[in-house]
């Protein structure tokens, strides 16, 4: 792993715009130092902690010290480098805000509120590092601390957005395998171990429906396919699919497709290509 030094001035900060053309690959390395990279314009990927990913505008990455990294950019690619060495913190800040927070290389991109948060606070450490003296270096720092609160706060954020999909994503698989034995939202909830309005609350901001009614749009569309492929009774029907009782499936059909079960078997078969009238 090969070691790119970076030469910090006594104020143990600084920033510096990157330009990789297009095709541009920097191959892994690391620093002794902590980096800030946000990206300005361009796209490309970027490899952390052996996994690479989509580098593009306004994304940001969070990088520790002796944390192998990489870049190749798939056209003119921007970068905005902030390097600083931890030690600018006191005791406090780095076991509190840094280690808890940036324990590890990390890559974000922040919705348009904190991206527009973090371009102030970027363009206001240019500007100070730009003031020569020593209230510049105070100001920067500050302005450093006020932007890592920001970037720990959206990073968890996503974090937890990301783990909210994966629970969403699960809560459907278990509704397309187990749609027949799902009486109630309850049964879902109980099975996930989570309380129901949380299960609402993350299953409708992935799909932009609750499970009850994805678990009915499941069952209305594989009854549509039944009663036009098969010749199963309407119970038979209702039964295979997990209602409590005909009348309920009746209701809940003709609800969604504005005519009864019996109907739309007809009018489908009669308009099957080859069947005579």
């Amino acid at each position: 792993m090969s070691l790119q030094w970076i030469e910090l001035p006594a104020e143990g900060m600084l920033m510096y715009e990157f330009q990789h053309v297009d095709g541009d690959v920097v191959k892994p390395h690391h620093h002794q130092v902590h980096q800030i990279l946000y990206a300005l314009e361009g796209q490309g990927k970027i490899t952390l902690n052996g996994k690479s990913s989509e580098y593009s505008q306004d994304r940001v990455a969070v990088i520790v010290p002796n944390s192998e990294h990489a870049i190749v950019s798939d056209s003119r690619l921007t970068v905005l480098v902030l390097a600083f060495d931890e030690r600018i913190f006191d005791t406090p800040m780095r076991q509190e805000l840094l280690h808890p927070y940036f324990g590890m290389s990390q890559l974000g991109k922040p919705n348009p509120l904190t991206g527009g948060e973090l371009r102030q606070l970027l363009r206001k450490m240019l500007y100070e590092q730009s003031s020569a003296g020593k209230l510049g270096a105070i100001a920067m720092k500050i302005i450093l601390s006020e932007l890592l609160i920001v970037l720990a706060r959206s990073l968890h954020m996503q974090q937890a957005t990301d783990a909210n999909s994966l629970r969403a994503e699960r809560i459907r698989h278990y509704i397309d395998t187990h749609y027949f034995e799902i009486v109630n939202a309850g049964d879902i909830a109980a099975k996930q171990g989570i309380s129901l309005r949380y299960i609402n609350n993350i299953f409708k901001e992935q799909y932009s429906l609750t499970p009850m009614q994805y678990l009915t749009d499941i069952r209305i569309g594989m009854a549509k396919q039944m009663l036009a492929e098969t010749d199963k009774d309407i119970a038979s029907i209702c039964f295979e699919l997990g209602f409590e009782t005909v009348s309920t499936f009746y209701r809940i059909f003709k609800d969604a497709v504005q005519m009864p079960p019996n109907k739309y078997r007809t009018l489908h078969k009669m308009q099957e290509p080859g069947r005579s009238g």
